[in-house]
C-alpha cells in the first residue's frame, strides 16, 4: 500500500475522503469512477495541471511525486492510483468492484495498467498531445527541478523540456507497449460485457481512463473490436459520465 508521511501537516488534519486530482489526469479518473461507484463522500481538490498547480511546496509536501491523484482519508496519505482504488473497494463496504474467486487476475490488470503508465501512456500522450500544452517556463521549470526527487520522473520530463521532443525510440516503444497490452485486452473481452467477464471491476476502472485519454490522442483502437464495443457501453455508466466525460468531456480538446 502506498502510504506516505506528508511534510504538508496540514494534510494530517483532514476528516473524511479528501482527493487531490486533475481533470485530464487519467490516473484521476479512475479513482473519481470508483468513489463514485462505492457511493461515497468525498471532498474535491482538483489541482489544474494546466496551470502548473502541481508544482508547488505545498503539493509537493502532500504528494513527493507531485502527481495527481493523491487521496487522504482521516489524515493518512495514499498515492498511486491503482493502489488507491483497491483500497478503497477493500474498506469501503458495498458495491464490491471485485470478481470472487478472481482476485489475483483484477490484481493483475490493475498492475500491468500502472506499470506502462511512465514507460508508454505518458510518452504516448505527451509526444502526440499534451507537451506543449503543460510547457514550462524557465521558473517553473527551476522549481520543478528543485522539488522533484524522483530520478524516472525528472528523466521524462527533460525529454520535452525547452522545446526538446520525445526520441522517434521513445516513441516506437510506447507504441509497441501499448499495442501489446490493448491486444491482450481485447483477447479479454472477446465474449465478454467486462475484462473478468459478467461483472464490472475494479479492472474496467483502470483501463477505461486509458481508453479515454489514448482515444483522444489518435491511438487506431480500430483494429480492436471488443475494446470499442467495451468503452461504447460504459458511455451511459453514472460513474463514467461524472468521473471522466464531467470533468474531460473530450481529451482531443485538451
Amino acid at each position: 500500500m502506498a502510504i506516505i508521511i506528508p511534510t504538508n501537516k496540514a494534510v494530517e488534519d483532514l476528516k473524511g475522503l479528501h482527493l487531490y486530482h486533475g481533470d485530464i489526469s487519467n490516473c484521476s479518473m479512475r479513482v473519481r469512477m470508483t468513489l463514485i461507484e462505492k457511493g461515497l463522500d468525498w471532498t474535491s481538490h482538483h489541482i489544474d495541471l494546466k496551470k502548473k498547480e502541481n508544482i508547488s511546496d505545498e503539493y509537493f509536501g502532500i504528494n513527493p511525486n507531485g502527481l495527481v491523484p493523491t487521496l487522504v482519508d482521516d489524515g493518512i496519505v495514499h498515492i498511486e492510483s491503482n493502489e488507491i482504488i483497491d483500497y478503497l473497494d477493500n474498506k469501503y463496504p458495498g458495491t464490491p468492484l471485485r470478481v470472487t474467486g478472481r482476485e489475483e487476475e483484477m490484481l493483475e490488470w490493475l498492475r500491468l495498467a500502472g506499470s506502462i503508465h511512465l514507460p508508454a501512456v505518458k510518452p504516448y500522450v505527451y509526444a502526440t498531445k499534451i507537451a506543449p500544452k503543460l510547457q514550462k517556463t524557465a521558473a517553473e521549470q527551476a522549481k520543478y527541478d528543485d522539488l522533484q526527487k524522483n530520478r524516472d520522473l525528472k528523466e521524462f520530463h527533460k525529454k520535452h523540456a525547452a522545446g526538446s521532443q520525445f526520441s522517434k525510440e521513445d516513441i516506437d516503444k510506447a507504441i509497441k507497449t501499448l499495442d501489446d497490452c490493448f491486444t491482450k485486452l481485447d483477447r479479454a473481452l472477446e465474449g465478454n460485457p467486462w475484462i473478468l467477464g459478467d461483472q464490472f471491476s475494479l479492472a474496467d476502472i483502470s483501463w477505461i481512463p486509458l481508453y479515454h485519454v489514448l482515444v483522444g490522442c489518435g491511438y487506431p483502437f480500430q483494429k480492436h473490436q471488443n475494446i470499442l464495443r467495451w468503452a461504447d457501453s460504459l458511455n451511459d455508466r453514472e460513474s463514467f459520465k461524472e468521473g471522466v466525460l464531467k470533468w474531460c468531456p473530450d481529451f482531443s480538446k485538451v
